[in-house]
C-alpha cells in the first residue's frame, strides 16, 4: 500500500525515539494505532455506501426493465381489450354501429337457415339436426318430442 521497506521502517523508528523518548513511545503508538483503526472505518463505511448505491442503482434499472417488459406483454392484451370494447363504445350510433347491427343481423339469419343434409348419412343428419335444436333453444321455444320424430321422418 505505501511500500515502505524495512530499512525505512527502521528509520522511522529511530527518529521517533529520538523525537517522542522511549518512555513516550507504547503510548503514541497506541494513538497511531487508534487513529489508523478510524481511518479504516471511515473507508470501509464509505466504500459500504457506494456498494448499496450501485445496488439500489442496479435494482432501480431492473425495476425499469421488468415494467419495460411488462408493458410489452401487456401492450397486446390492451390492444385486444380495446377492439373487444369497440363495438361497445360505439353503440350510440354511426357507420360502426350501422354494421354491428348488419352483421349481428346477418348472422342471425344463417343461424336460421337449416343446413342442408343431403348426401350425408343419416346419423350424421340426425347430429347435425341436434346439435341445430339445442343452438336455437337460447333463441326460441325447443322442439317438442313429437316434432322432432317428425322431422326424422321427413328427412329420412
Amino acid at each position: 500500500m505505501f511500500d515502505i521497506g524495512w530499512s525505512e521502517l527502521l528509520a522511522l523508528v529511530v527518529i521517533a525515539i529520538v523525537f517522542v523518548g522511549p518512555k513516550d513511545l507504547p503510548r503514541m503508538m497506541r494513538t497511531a494505532g487508534q487513529y489508523v483503526a478510524k481511518v479504516r472505518a471511515m473507508a470501509r463505511e464509505f466504500q459500504s455506501s457506494f456498494e448499496d448505491l450501485a445496488r439500489e442503482s442496479e435494482l432501480d434499472e431492473l425495476r425499469k426493465e421488468v415494467s419495460a417488459l411488462k408493458g410489452q406483454v401487456a401492450e397486446p392484451m390492451r390492444a385486444l381489450q380495446r377492439e373487444i370494447d369497440k363495438p361497445v363504445k360505439i353503440g350510440g350510433g354511426g357507420a360502426g354501429a350501422e354494421a354491428a347491427v348488419a352483421s349481428a343481423a346477418k348472422a342471425e339469419e344463417e343461424r336460421a337457415a337449416p343446413l342442408d343434409t343431403s348426401g350425408l348419412s343419416d346419423g350424421i343428419a340426425d347430429s347435425i339436426r341436434e346439435a341445430e335444436a339445442v343452438e336455437a333453444f337460447g333463441h326460441e321455444a325447443p322442439p317438442s318430442v313429437g316434432q322432432g320424430a317428425q322431422t326424422k321422418r321427413e328427412g329420412e
